[in-house]
């Protein structure tokens, strides 16, 4: 499997048979590089703007955007369970979805705009993860102490922040990865492009990973 940042919430997953799978797509206001991209599933967390914004991706992808499972292709599986947007029950900002895609092998959990602790429910959905997306920012999200223990909680094999200020949204409420690493106890690791990793090789992967910023010459 290939995983691409996009920036913000958006990876881009694609399986050893070619097919794409697109996360929480953000819309312009964002700040990051906009591009349209090729996809033949796209993931919605919840419905705001900088996760829902589906025109940017080209032909007619399926559209996962509720709780449930489904088989997407022989090789890649997605399913979903809700969870609060926020530390009120819903009450601020709604729902948004923990998801969970399984391709090649891989079980990858994308954490969505999740807002408060894990319940037992949901950390049982959230078994045996191979790549953990979380949300790490504070704020609209939970915030760094959160994350590093929802981590620790779910005990993934290799871990990946998202939705944390950057160059692109240093305007946002939302602190900077360091944090997460300081409450993780751990280095921040290299910065990498690119992400490949199969079933055979993620025993041996680094734990965490973080990901380089989208080049700024890519926006169209």
């Amino acid at each position: 499997m290939l995983l691409t940042w996009n920036g913000h919430s958006e990876f881009l997953l694609e399986s050893a048979d070619g097919y794409r799978v697109l996360t929480d797509p953000f819309d312009a206001h964002v700040g990051y590089p906009m591009r349209r991209v090729r996809a033949d599933a796209v993931t919605v967390s919840h419905g705001h703007g900088d996760h829902s914004y589906t025109e940017k991706v080209e032909g007619k992808p399926y559209i996962f955007n509720a709780a449930g499972a489904i088989g997407l292709s022989p090789s890649v599986r997605v399913g979903a369970v809700n969870a609060f947007h926020d530390d009120a029950e819903g009450t601020k900002r709604g729902m948004t979805l923990l998801t969970v895609i399984e391709m090649d092998g891989l079980r990858i959990a994308h954490l969505g705009d999740l807002g408060t602790a894990l319940n037992e429910s949901q950390l049982a959905f959230l078994h045996d993860i191979d790549v953990l997306l979380i949300p790490v920012g504070g704020f609209y999200t939970i915030d760094a102490v959160q994350a590093a223990e929802a981590v620790r909680r779910i005990a993934p094999k290799v871990t990946i922040p998202m939705h944390y200020k950057t160059s692109y949204n240093s305007g946002w409420p939302i602190s900077e990865v360091g944090p997460f690493w300081k409450a993780l106890g751990v280095e921040p690791p290299v910065t990498v492009p690119i992400l490949r990793i199969t079933k055979e090789d993620v025993e041996c992967c680094r734990p965490f990973c973080q990901f380089s910023e989208p080049k700024r010459e890519e926006a169209k």
